[in-house]
């Protein structure tokens, strides 16, 4: 939603399943998804969502948190997010993303629920909030 309930923009992060062929991890991509909206073609509609990759890094989850930590992609001008157009068939779930932060830092107040997307390089992906989408990993 760019405007949820007449507040700051909120934009949901999903599971897509981007290489069915492919098992565990390796068969998934984290996204932020901007805009759903449905086109015609012919007489055949196709409901899509417009999103940002975000690529797991390294090749297992984290060893103190057992999280995968996934991070924005970047275009190869390495400014801009790395967003396509795909079909929602892809979807498997709603994800929920948390910043890493490092410990000896503090995290400043201004930052809301609303910009840490923005603001943060890293973000473990919560396995703890749907149990069978981090099996499925």
């Amino acid at each position: 939603m760019s405007s949820w309930r007449n507040g700051p923009a909120h934009y949901d992060c999903v599971l897509v399943n981007a290489k069915p062929n492919v098992n565990g991890a390796w068969g998934f991509k984290v996204a932020r998804v901007f805009l759903f909206f449905l086109f015609l073609h012919g007489s055949k509609e196709y409901p899509c969502a417009f999103i940002q990759w975000y690529s797991f890094v390294g090749t297992r989850p984290n060893k103190d948190t057992g999280c995968w930590v996934v991070e924005p992609d970047i275009e190869d001008n390495g400014k801009s997010p790395h967003v396509v157009v795909i079909h929602i068939d892809c979807i498997l779930c709603t994800v929920h993303l948390m910043p890493v932060t490092r410990t000896t830092y503090f995290v400043n107040w201004s930052i809301t629920m609303h910009t840490s997307l923005d603001t943060f390089k890293l973000f473990y992906l919560n396995r703890f909030v749907d149990y069978h989408a981090f099996e499925s990993l």
